[in-house]
């Protein structure tokens, strides 16, 4: 007697044109995604990060030794006192200490830098010893980030710095030049002193630029501030 075997689930059936539809369905989406893929991945390749398009005054100098520009702001920012520094070059030296808060506080570094000839603020960022972000990390980065927009409107930068340790190195700093403790007390300007030196010492690696959400200040950004003459005599003479 034949024997007869009988498709009980014709969808099965390798000549379905259901299951043949889905294949190729299957197969289109994801040619699709590994095209959306491969693109992605070309542009995160060829796209220079805003460090490398806009590069911090310290790796300018590195890279043109001609160059001329601005000078650098060290900032460490405190519950109410903000110590400041200065680096006309590569030398860094403190500054003052700023007693402000919000706005005015962010207002106050724009006078400051307008008068010391400054293109760029380096903020302290705090950050644990293994590298992660604390809560205070979040604060700095609010305040960096309202002062970003107002610098980005005249073409100033604003980086952040690790500044992991440089407490310590402030202290060891001050302890060895002899200032005792009473003296050391409300120091917080050599900290910022201590941010600025080890941005020059690693050339500005690791740095973070400050980015406003607002695409005419990016453009500002990327135009930069104006040509200050004080830096080019020689075109006094024109």
């Amino acid at each position: 007697m034949a024997i007869q075997f009988i498709n009980l689930n014709p969808l099965l059936s390798k000549q379905n044109p259901l299951i043949i539809q889905n294949r190729n369905s299957i197969s289109l989406t994801r040619r699709v995604q590994l095209s959306v893929n491969a693109a992605a991945a070309a542009l995160s390749v060829s796209a220079p990060s805003w460090e490398e398009r806009i590069p911090p005054n310290v790796l300018r100098r590195k890279l043109d030794p001609t160059w001329r520009g601005g000078f650098s702001l060290g900032v460490d920012l405190g519950l109410s006192r903000t110590g400041l520094a200065i680096s006309k070059g590569f030398s860094v030296r403190p500054l003052m200490v700023v007693e402000l808060r919000g706005q005015k506080l962010e207002l106050r570094l724009l006078d400051i830098a307008e008068i010391q000839e400054v293109d760029e603020f380096i903020i302290g960022l705090p950050k644990s010893s293994d590298g992660k972000e604390t809560d205070q990390s979040n604060k700095i980065r609010t305040v960096a980030g309202r002062l970003a927009v107002r610098a980005a409107e005249r073409g100033w930068r604003v980086y952040l710095q690790d500044e992991h340790g440089t407490t310590t190195e402030a202290l060891d700093h001050m302890i060895a030049n002899g200032l005792s403790k009473s003296d050391r007390q409300g120091k917080i300007d050599a900290y910022a002193a201590m941010v600025l030196e080890r941005y020059f010492s690693d050339s500005g690696k690791g740095i973070e630029l400050v980015v406003p959400k607002q695409v005419e200040l990016k453009n500002k950004l990327l135009k930069g501030p104006p040509k200050d003459l004080d830096f080019y005599p020689e075109e006094n003479q024109i």
